[in-house]
């Protein structure tokens, strides 16, 4: 028996009108299809041609070991020339990973090869991130600091994407003070012995492969597994919800300092402390012994 998961929802391509009342407003996932084949990128943008706009550009890796006191926030674990890396993608699987790598800022002409898609949200138009992943490597299950409503156009190669919502965060393990669950659980095979609060957990399943589009919605708990080695451009668009905007304010100006300084002051045993209290509170809270 797997995660109770349920596929996402998918459409050819859609208007801003039914993005917004079927998806945007009831905070569904979507998985559009279709929708960029008139980006030059669609046509474009693969890992020989990032290789060769970006190939001398050093840039930051990480992986998928635990999280330490003494690293500081989304300090990488490696770096490397673009074109080694994608030569390493091509060649071998890998845990190494790309995330958070604004195009605007490090290669400035790829701008051209898309546009900002009018979902009937203010998108934030400095912030195109790209994502890179070798085969079978993953993000830890977590949510964005700031809550936002998240688009995830993919290039190249399969993603296993799965998704929670907020309401599901009590099934989790939740690490205090964090945004991310406990990193031992393995969301593709989870050992419900182990983990038993996520048998209750209900989430949301999509594959997605070049040209598709997942519409992730506000404050989402995501884990990605790159099947084959590829990319992926997330736009985001700021929390709507009071709520959420509230949350996200608070998680970049209070919970993200208040964790830093309490790993500066505690070392090791604040994260090993925050490790246990995911085990605590998650069994507490559903009268698990």
């Amino acid at each position: 028996m797997g995660l109770q998961l349920q596929d996402i929802p998918r459409v050819e391509t859609i208007t801003k009108k039914d993005f917004i009342s079927n998806y945007f407003r009831p905070q569904k996932p979507v998985v559009i299809e279709r929708f960029i084949e008139d980006w030059p990128a669609y046509s474009k943008w693969n890992l020989e041609y990032m290789s060769e706009v970006a190939g001398t550009l050093e840039v930051p890796l990480y992986d998928n070991r635990p999280v330490k006191h003494d690293e500081g926030f989304n300090e990488p674990h490696a770096k490397m020339k673009m074109s080694d890396y994608i030569a390493l993608l091509k060649r071998e699987p890998t845990k190494y990973r790309i995330f958070l790598w604004n195009i605007l800022k490090e290669v400035p002409e790829l701008q051209q090869d898309f546009t900002f898609p009018d979902f009937g949200l203010r998108l934030m138009k400095g912030l195109p991130m790209l994502f890179f992943g070798g085969e079978d490597s993953y993000t830890f299950m977590h949510y964005d600091i700031d809550l936002a409503n998240i688009f995830h156009f993919h290039f190249e190669g399969k993603k296993q994407c799965i998704l929670f919502d907020q309401e599901q965060s009590k099934y989790l393990y939740k690490v205090p003070h964090s945004l991310i669950t406990r990193e031992d659980i393995d969301f593709a095979n989870p050992d419900f012995n182990k983990w038993p609060a996520l048998k209750r957990a209900n989430g949301h399943v999509a594959n997605l492969e070049h040209g598709n589009i997942l519409y992730m919605p506000e404050g989402y708990w995501h884990y990605m597994r790159y099947l084959t080695p590829g990319f992926s451009m997330s736009l985001r668009a700021i929390a709507r919800n009071p709520k959420n905007l509230s949350k996200a304010i608070y998680n970049v100006f209070v919970m993200r300092h208040y964790d830093n300084w309490m790993r500066k002051r505690k070392g090791q045993a604040w994260i090993d402390h925050k490790n246990e209290q995911a085990i605590v509170r998650t069994h507490a809270t559903l009268g698990i012994s």
